[in-house]
């Protein structure tokens, strides 16, 4: 057993997550953390015993809410537009701070980490560095990374001596002849975000990122009339006709596509990096040793792209605690809790070592090439009215998806509307 697993092996997992101070705690700080239940708010718990262990003077109370990142920022909009002292720190999409930012909602950190800031924020990843300063502040920090990676079972591929795709080309044929072969009704060949969430704007990006295109061109504005962005349309537009993809993929959620899998449902995924865990560890998970991630494919001739994501911890400016919020942020975001997470929860590392260390890799051999895919990877656009691009590109993609709506209907759409964001 692990250094780590043997530490969590006594954490009391079944501890409620919002802990009621009783009259003994009275001179304690209490400090409220708010998590969306994707993640993982039960290692978090359990990384929180450890840190209460360490620092008697503060308990961390854990609140979760949403099933998705829409969701969660949905609640944070209305408790920080309230100016709600109720949470003191938060979990946030990598791609909030600019938006955090220009709100005002999250406390700059730069008095609070001082003559340190240089060292610390250079440890990071570059792109997780780079996310978290907006204006030249420090607004949040990072907790973990993240990318979209295609997993595929290992066991049907075997069985129909196929090798894992490199290009898109390759993932419809070898779908295809699984499925002919398996003749299964429930098996589909692959599986990415549709529903008009956060992720689907990946499925819109990632292959017309693969196909050549830019999302904003050379003067700074979108252009996503592109044949670049008609390729990625086509693609899903082929892979539906096919019966690749499933028939109400306009209707799937990111953990949908997990749970899919999970049931042996789907011979590919385009998933982010936690899937691997609940694959491996889930009681009900009938892929357990029968799963292997590689980089998403690409188009014949062109570099395959995969799209970035990953979780922020920033400390609310409306929080009466900040001196002991920050306190609790530099620890969340350390090496130690950044190891603690790959081994628990497959979260990937946000400082390069991490990726290297022994007993991580033990656990998750796959992040020997996972770095390089997170470095390589494309950020969506920063922007501090990103939501509402966001709301563009996924409202259309979802009704393309739905087929409710045509190529050209979609493309003039976001164009128009892009444009005027972007003015």
């Amino acid at each position: 057993m692990s250094t780590y697993r043997a530490l969590f092996a006594s954490a009391a997992l079944a501890l409620p997550l919002a802990l009621a101070a009783s009259p003994a705690d009275a001179q304690q700080t209490t400090l409220r953390i708010f998590v969306g239940g994707q993640q993982r708010p039960d290692v978090m718990r359990q990384i929180l015993d450890v840190y209460q262990q360490r620092n008697p003077g503060t308990r961390v109370e854990i609140e979760i809410g949403g099933a998705t990142s829409d969701q969660q920022q949905q609640y944070l909009n209305t408790v920080l537009t309230s100016r709600d002292a109720a949470i003191d720190v938060m979990l946030i999409d990598v791609i909030r701070p600019a938006q955090f930012a220009a709100a005002g909602w999250a406390e700059p950190l730069d008095a609070y980490l001082g003559a340190e800031k240089d060292a610390i924020m250079a440890r990071y990843l570059p792109a997780y560095r780079e996310a978290n300063i907006v204006g030249g502040k420090v607004i949040a920090l990072p907790y973990f990374a993240d990318a979209q990676f295609l997993y595929y079972r290992t066991d049907l591929l075997e069985k129909y001596k196929l090798q894992p795709p490199k290009t898109w080309e390759e993932l419809a044929s070898t779908a295809r002849t699984v499925m002919q072969g398996e003749n299964n009704p429930n098996l589909r060949g692959f599986a990415t975000a549709g529903a008009p969430i956060e992720g689907t704007v990946c499925t819109f990006l990632v292959p017309m990122w693969g196909a050549g295109g830019q999302f904003l061109g050379a003067q700074g504005k979108p252009d996503v009339n592109s044949a670049q962005a008609r390729r990625a349309l086509q693609l899903w537009t082929d892979l539906k006709a096919a019966n690749v993809t499933p028939p109400n993929l306009a209707e799937v959620v990111t953990d949908r596509i997990r749970v899919d899998f999970q049931a042996g449902n789907l011979l590919y995924a385009m998933q982010w990096g936690y899937a691997w865990n609940r694959f491996q560890n889930d009681a009900d998970s009938t892929v357990k040793g029968k799963t292997n991630v590689v980089p998403l494919p690409g188009f014949a001739g062109n570099q395959p792209a995969t799209c970035i994501g990953g979780w922020q911890i920033a400390v609310s400016a409306y929080s009466r605690n900040k001196q002991a919020a920050v306190g609790l942020l530099r620890y969340l975001s350390s090496p130690e809790v950044s190891k603690m997470q790959a081994i628990l929860a497959s979260h990937l590392p946000v400082f390069a070592e991490v990726y290297q260390d022994a007993d991580v890799l033990k656990v998750n051999p796959w992040f020997q090439f996972a770095r390089n895919v997170v470095v390589t990877g494309r950020s969506r656009p920063v922007s501090p009215d990103y939501p509402e691009v966001s709301e563009i590109i996924r409202t259309n993609m979802n009704a393309f998806l739905a087929g409710t709506r045509t190529a050209d209907q979609v493309i003039a759409d976001m164009n128009s509307r892009l444009a005027r964001v972007y003015r």
